[in-house]
């Protein structure tokens, strides 16, 4: 990583960071790697296997001189990676917490009723001329399923399992019929479940900085998940669900897929599992994250050029990114109810202090000096359910003493670092 040494001949600190594991690595490389930097890489890797680690981040700071400072940090369990960064992660401060768009629940749905297209005899009949020597479930199976997942089914997917149970592992080449008479990969009803929206959570670093709303017309609620959303069937990769909680312009057991690659949201398929058995899908394709405009905002280059242009009664996010103008100041969204998360890039607030004036958060990412400045002040938010810390070259090295400082507010397992000094000789 220090084969551009310009830095160095500059007379100035060259620094390098970041991670590797056994079966990958995220480095800050500029370029395409050499054959002896992916060399190294491997035999880091093969090291990593010899003594039963799975990954180590580093740091390094390398004088002019060759003097070197070289930080190595082990895994942690109060530590989430950060995808695709050398960063050091986000550190976990309360076990078993999600950005609050993972433990939404669904609206109600008292009024939401089938569609028009939902004709259970026409279901049953097609059914039965497809697979007309299925075994169906008994109702005491189909009253236990609905027990057991704490739902009533809708009438027709209960259509679907009275002609057919789907038993996989008893009757392989009937449950394969199924699946190719209502046109997914089918389950069996002891297989049927709720989609857990927490499975689907990405990661703090990313699920953090979502937002998700419900329009008013839309098909399906913006959620992950949610108790009404029974998974059914699937396409190979994606779920099929029956949806008993529908969004305002939904209808109640609607089809909907849920898409591995998505973590939030999901997407109607069919307004009626009668529709979906006859093929009669749709195909068009709604933004399924909702009207969230207000919800998230970005502030800097490129971006809303102040903070006030995002200051919104319904603002979840707000991302400061980099900017070469003055400082932001927080006050138009001091006090905001929802701003759950805040996210700043190094030098961009005026005054971090001011985050004081966010009473809802519960993920903040700073530089090294606004942590600095809170952690003086005896002002890191206790809302905080997780935390980053942001770092530029200058910072690599005391961040983990900075993170250490924040977990010890929670009281949470320290971060183990082995610091090693060398020489790597003057840049050639």
């Amino acid at each position: 990583m220090l084969g551009d040494d310009a830095e160095r001949r500059a007379a100035r600190s060259a620094r390098v960071a970041g991670r590797i594991s056994r079966h990958g690595w995220s480095l800050a490389h500029r370029g395409p790697m050499s054959s002896t930097a992916q060399g190294a890489v491997e035999d880091i890797q093969r090291a990593l296997a010899r003594g039963g680690v799975e990954e180590v981040a580093f740091r390094a700071e390398v004088r002019p001189d060759g003097r070197t400072t070289l930080g190595l940090v082990w895994p942690s369990p109060v530590v989430e990676r950060a995808v695709g960064y050398p960063d050091l992660g986000v550190l976990i401060l309360a076990d078993g917490h999600l950005p609050e768009p993972w433990l939404r629940r669904p609206d109600p749905v008292s009024g939401a009723v089938p569609a028009p297209s939902a004709d259970l005899e026409l279901l049953e009949r097609t059914l039965r001329e497809r697979l007309p020597d299925a075994v169906g479930a008994t109702e005491e199976e189909i009253a236990a399923a609905e027990a057991r997942l704490g739902v009533a089914l809708s009438e027709e997917l209960k259509v679907l399992y009275r002609v057919t149970r789907v038993d996989w592992r008893d009757d392989f080449e009937e449950a394969d019929r199924a699946c190719h008479a209502v046109g997914c990969e089918l389950s069996g009803l002891d297989d049927l479940y709720a989609v857990d929206g927490a499975v689907r959570h990405p990661g703090w670093d990313v699920g953090a900085t979502h937002a998700v709303s419900t329009a008013p017309d839309a098909a399906v609620q913006g959620l992950a998940g949610s108790p009404g959303w029974i998974g059914f069937g699937s396409n190979g990769g994606d779920e099929f669900a029956i949806d008993l909680t529908p969004g305002p312009g939904g209808h109640f057991g609607q089809v909907i897929l849920v898409d591995h690659e998505q973590s939030l949201g999901a997407e109607l398929v069919a307004d009626s599992l009668t529709d979906f058995v006859l093929g009669r899908v749709r195909e068009e394709h709604r933004d399924r994250r909702g009207d969230h405009l207000a919800a998230a905002a970005k502030v800097g280059t490129g971006c809303l050029e102040t903070i006030q242009a995002a200051a919104h009664p319904a603002l979840e996010v707000l991302s400061i990114g980099t900017w070469d103008g003055a400082p932001f100041s927080l006050a138009p969204v001091a006090g905001l109810p929802r701003l759950r998360t805040l996210t700043a890039f190094p030098g961009t607030l005026a005054d971090p202090l001011e985050v004081t004036g966010l009473p809802a958060l519960e993920f903040l990412e700073l530089g090294a000096r606004e942590w600095r400045a809170l952690l003086d002040a005896g002002a890191v938010p206790r809302t905080l359910k997780a935390a980053a810390i942001k770092v530029r070259d200058q910072d690599h090295l005391p961040v983990v003493t900075l993170a250490n400082e924040i977990l010890a507010l929670w009281g949470r397992p320290q971060i183990v670092q082995t610091l090693i000094e060398g020489d790597l000789g003057p840049a050639a």
